[in-house]
């Protein structure tokens, strides 16, 4: 059984033969990840049944993902904890003008225009991880067209802006609150944590985790009043940075950071061992004072443990790596300090895979004409590119499984046989690692002792090319 059967065997789109076309759509482009619809698929009928595929009404996103993600849970239930990453990414089709249905995404100046709108595709996607950092699948996914409200609507009022005042419920910001429901609901033994970054940084977030008993890591953005005795006491209250600084240092540990190019958006950072110095302590979340749901209900102080982190010697030139993270689970120790720690480091998985998807499979570079086809498009390749993502580093997280746990029987079997040159026919499995450095040979990667790790690029180059060649072995056998 492929991959694609094995992930989609309990889907239900409520015929058969869109059940067996979806598992086909994702073999193809699991062959041909970076090519657009045409290439991907074999020939005309088979272009012309995927675009149909797209346009069906019937084709329901939300059945396609909740069979994977039961899937998701099943792997999940192999590990103690697993993190669920929480994160937004923006596809721009702004050069596809005939494009139905994009909602406005970012608002920019021009050189003789006012006011220039990107348009495009709002995905909000959680994203499962063991701890070690190998994917598990998705365990959320919402794409969306965003949809502005109108400028008198937008305006403020009485020095507030609508926005302020309006409950979470009709924010664009419930995306992350409606992500940790579909996680707390999922029917799994194991700990999820929910990691998020600072835009998820808001009261309500950690209302509903309290609400809901789940476990939830973020890195904090604001410097927010703490431990206030009511909701307008000015005594014996403090900032959370204040706070946390003022707790006894626990620890330092050594940590390798990257080599980092400025860009547009960030300043460039050089590769160094930095000395990380280590603060904990526990602290009391009050409701903000201006929450509107203080007309309705009591909301709670939500007990909450802060853990800081900052580079102690930075070079001269450098900023120095810092890091707030605010949990509801208890930190009470060095130990458990460096254990959230490290799970937050993790968060940059679920960019790597953005990257994958956008960079790697070029799907802001497809034209289906609406929104709605995209969003079913968008969805597929999401799927597929979590199992070639995962592949990427399954090689790094644990070297030493068998690759037939990833790859078909004829795709190892032609991998083994084009590595040995010879033509012959391998008995056993090779290890994950030995098969993905074949793929980077496959793909230009020289394996030479001071390279790095295959990268990204040679990884799907060389993928392609053990697509077409185990294609070529399955017609020589027929």
């Amino acid at each position: 059984m492929g991959w694609a059967a094995d992930e989609f065997k309990k889907v239900e789109l409520g015929d058969k033969r869109l059940d067996s076309r979806l598992i086909k759509l994702c073999d193809s482009f699991s062959k041909a990840p970076e090519s657009p619809i045409n290439q991907a698929c074999a020939d005309w009928a088979e272009t012309k049944a995927a675009y149909r595929f797209f346009q069906n009404e019937n084709v329901d996103v939300e059945r396609i993902m909740s069979a994977h993600r039961e899937k998701t849970s099943g792997r999940a239930a192999n590990h103690r904890t697993v993190l669920a990453i929480q994160d937004t990414s923006y596809l721009v089709y702004t050069n596809h003008p005939k494009t139905k249905g994009l909602g406005k995404i970012s608002l920019k100046k021009g050189k003789n225009i006012d006011k220039i709108y990107s348009r495009g595709l709002v995905m909000h996607t959680c994203f499962a991880v063991t701890t070690k950092g190998t994917p598990l699948g998705l365990f959320d996914q919402k794409i969306f067209a965003r949809k502005l409200r109108p400028e008198h609507e937008r305006r403020s009022t009485g020095g507030r802006y609508v926005q302020d005042v309006l409950p979470v419920e009709d924010k664009e910001s419930y995306r992350w609150i409606k992500a940790l429901e579909a996680t707390t609901n999922l029917s799994t033994e194991t700990q999820v944590i929910t990691v998020c970054d600072r835009e998820c940084d808001f009261y309500d977030f950690f209302k509903s985790a309290e609400k809901s008993g789940s476990a939830v890591l973020v890195r904090a953005s604001q410097n927010r009043t703490v431990n206030r005795g009511s909701r307008y006491a000015e005594k014996d209250v403090s900032k959370l940075w204040d706070h946390i600084m003022l707790k006894p240092t626990a620890g330092s540990y050594i940590i390798d950071i990257s080599a980092r190019q400025k860009t547009r958006h960030c300043k460039g950072r050089m590769a160094r061992a930095a000395q990380m110095e280590v603060k904990f302590g526990d602290f009391i979340m009050n409701p903000p004072r201006n929450n509107p749901k203080h007309k309705m209900e009591v909301l709670p102080n939500i007990q909450m443990y802060a853990i800081h982190v900052l580079e102690m010697h930075p070079p001269e030139g450098e900023d120095a790596v810092e890091w707030m993270l605010i949990t509801n689970q208890p930190v009470t120790t060095f130990d458990e300090a460096c254990e959230r720690v490290r799970w937050y480091s993790l968060r940059w998985r679920i960019e790597m895979y953005f990257k994958v998807l956008k960079s790697g499979f070029r799907v802001e570079a497809c034209r289906l004409g609406t929104a709605d086809r995209l969003i079913c498009y968008l969805t597929l390749m999401s799927i597929v590119a979590w199992r070639l993502f995962t592949i990427t580093l399954i090689a790094r997280t644990n070297p030493s499984i068998p690759c037939s746990e990833l790859l078909s029987e004829l795709e190892w079997t032609v991998l083994v046989a084009k590595s040995l040159r010879n033509g012959s026919q391998p008995a056993t499995a090779p290890s994950i690692a030995e098969a993905l450095i074949s793929i980077a040979k496959l793909g230009g990667y020289l394996a030479r002792k001071k390279d790095g790790p295959p990268g990204t690029l040679v990884l799907w180059r060389g993928w392609k090319r053990l697509m077409d060649l185990a294609e070529g072995w399955s017609m020589a056998l027929m």
